[in-house]
């Protein structure tokens, strides 16, 4: 679903140059749960940023769907984070002038999709996310663990190819961080959704498929989780030491 190859990024400041991602492949599956981890300055939030091409890359490609869109224009591109990209952010990003509903109906007004196919979906997701009491009240009104349940709704409404979820569960206590994982893995399930996640959080991690550990731009280790989460969590707080550092960091 989605491949990257070879993918390079250096940041230039005058004539001094910071080489960030280097020559990164790896690719994720139709329906995986994926998470990327490490510590600061390990490349994972420039791999979003490239990954859904807010920032160029210097070199490789990101195959969405199998279709290279290194090279699209900005309208393609535009095209592709509306109908074939869903997203989640750490601070949500939901409009507060739109209620809960309407900000969930929202990727599908900017694909000017029938109305009542619209209004049919949202609702659905409103209940299928546990936000149908909520639906409208504004994000003012809201818990953060409820705005993020309600972003990964909207993110789903155009049945995206894969959801970026950046920190999704940053800004979150312990209770509404498992209320979002468990949106995603809903999502997985019931719809389908493959997840690629960037995340400090060890708890979250454990509930993936898999994680990706950067280390200074490279792929430092890659875990599958075979058996529970709990053992899943300690394997992967194991390759966490070793890198040492802290992974609390903003990159």
């Amino acid at each position: 679903m989605l491949k990257i190859e070879h993918l390079s990024k250096t940041y230039r400041t005058g004539t001094n140059e910071y080489p960030v991602l280097k020559d990164l492949s790896f690719q994720v599956k139709k329906g995986e749960f994926v998470a990327v981890m490490g510590p600061s300055g390990s490349g994972k939030t420039t791999l979003l940023n490239c990954i859904s091409c807010f920032i160029p890359h210097d070199s490789g490609k990101i195959i969405l769907g199998g279709k290279d869109i290194s090279g699209m224009s900005e309208k393609g591109l535009a095209n592709v984070r509306n109908e074939k990209l869903g997203f989640v952010f750490q601070d949500f990003m939901l409009l507060d002038g739109l209620t809960v509903y309407e900000n969930i109906c929202l990727p599908q007004v900017i694909a000017a999709k029938p109305a009542a196919q619209m209004e049919a979906k949202a609702s659905k997701f409103c209940e299928a996310f546990g936000i149908g009491k909520i639906r409208d009240k504004y994000p003012a009104e809201i818990s953060g663990g409820e705005k993020q349940r309600t972003a990964v709704a909207r993110a789903m409404m155009n049945d995206p190819y894969v959801v970026l979820a950046d920190e999704p569960t940053g800004n979150l206590d312990s209770r509404s961080c498992r209320a979002v994982i468990d949106s995603f893995l809903q999502a997985k399930a019931q719809m389908g959704a493959t997840v690629f996640m960037v995340t400090h959080d060890s708890y979250a991690a454990s509930f993936c498929d898999r994680v990706i550990v950067l280390r200074d731009g490279v792929i430092y280790d890659e875990l599958t989780r075979r058996g529970g989460r709990k053992e899943f969590m300690d394997e992967l707080l194991g390759v966490l030491r070793e890198l040492g550092g802290d992974l609390d960091d903003a990159e």
